[in-house]
């Protein structure tokens, strides 16, 4: 039985990824993080210098990072050296370090007028709003990226780096 040749169905609109960049975004490169830090300590800018540090120390998913409460780094008035943090997509925690740049920009950024009664790390300019939005964050993020001279559309402000191995990581590599 023959079967008869269809016309082919072409689309009347272009796919909406033509032109676009599609995958994974690059992750910075470590020139990029100390140009990006430097610039925010020139600046004297301690909230966003506090959210890059967190960002790239915690390796925290935006979400994750916005919602990140005073108590979450803070103990009886002193900043913790590691801190830990429940993931919303997984309802895992994460642990992590915060080093000492970070304790010391956090403390900048905690004792400044704007943060006074805060709950949140990053509190939203409005009383309606407890904290910043992830949307408001990916715009600071497009502005630390751009300062830098980077297209904002292909990095990342994940860093891939090598970290040291630990000791027990030593011991079993023997």
């Amino acid at each position: 039985m023959e079967t008869p040749n269809l016309p082919a169905i072409r689309a009347l609109r272009p796919a909406w990824n033509k032109g676009r960049i599609v995958g994974q975004k690059r992750p910075l490169k470590p020139k990029h993080v100390w140009a990006i830090r430097v610039r925010l300590e020139l600046a004297e800018n301690h909230r966003d210098l506090t959210l890059f540090n967190m960002a790239i120390d915690s390796k925290l998913r935006g979400c994750d990072l916005v919602k990140m409460k005073v108590v979450d780094v803070m103990a009886s008035g002193q900043i913790k050296e590691r801190a830990s943090v429940l993931q919303s997509k997984t309802q895992k925690p994460v642990r992590f370090e915060i080093p000492e740049g970070t304790r010391a920009s956090i403390e900048k950024w905690t004792e400044d007028e704007f943060m006074v009664g805060s709950e949140y790390l990053w509190p939203g300019r409005f009383h309606e709003r407890l904290h910043i939005s992830t949307r408001q964050y990916a715009r600071i993020v497009r502005d630390w990226v751009t300062s830098i001279g980077l297209d904002a559309k292909r990095s990342h402000p994940r860093v891939r780096t090598l970290r040291p191995m630990s000791r027990l990581q030593r011991s079993f590599s023997r």
